[in-house]
């Protein structure tokens, strides 16, 4: 018998998670992406995120996230947009908000190795032309073209 037909329903619980896309300091239009492992085995291209700590603001968030999973030290240049999903698991239903900055290395080595969670198993950069293509994510895709917009209007 399903949950439906029970007359039961999973809690619903709100999660918030911050990163973004982060921009060479070499001005060479090249994006940071992390690769995690898919159920499949196969890396999947997406944006650095994570969850905020303690009392942590979002930008505090996606700053430590970035250094945390990428080895990159960044400044925010500005607010990109959020997503919102929705996703279940055994015990809840997940309404997660994800929100995305734009950033400038400002120092740091490309690096997974501290990784807490050891989620991020790749780091590279990838050209503005490429970012959209490599990533996994339909919603980061479209978060992608804002960057790739900023871009060339900064050329």
């Amino acid at each position: 018998m399903s949950e439906r037909q029970r007359g039961t329903t999973r809690p619903r619980v709100a999660e918030t998670s911050a990163g973004g896309f982060v921009l060479s300091a070499d001005g060479s239009f090249q994006v940071a992406l992390i690769g995690r492992l898919n159920r499949g085995g196969r890396i999947d291209w997406c944006v650095p995120k994570g969850h905020p700590e303690g009392s942590e603001t979002i930008e505090q968030a996606a700053v430590r996230e970035i250094a945390e999973e990428t080895g990159l030290e960044v400044e925010i240049l500005e607010h990109l947009g959020d997503i919102s999903y929705e996703f279940q698991t055994p015990e809840k239903t997940v309404v997660k908000t994800v929100h995305h900055f734009l950033m400038q290395q400002v120092g740091g080595e490309l690096t997974v190795e501290n990784d807490p969670d050891q989620e991020a198993v790749d780091v590279q950069w990838f050209g503005i032309d490429q970012i959209e293509k490599q990533l996994a994510h339909e919603n980061e895709k479209r978060l992608a073209r804002k960057v790739i917009e900023w871009a060339r209007s900064e050329e």
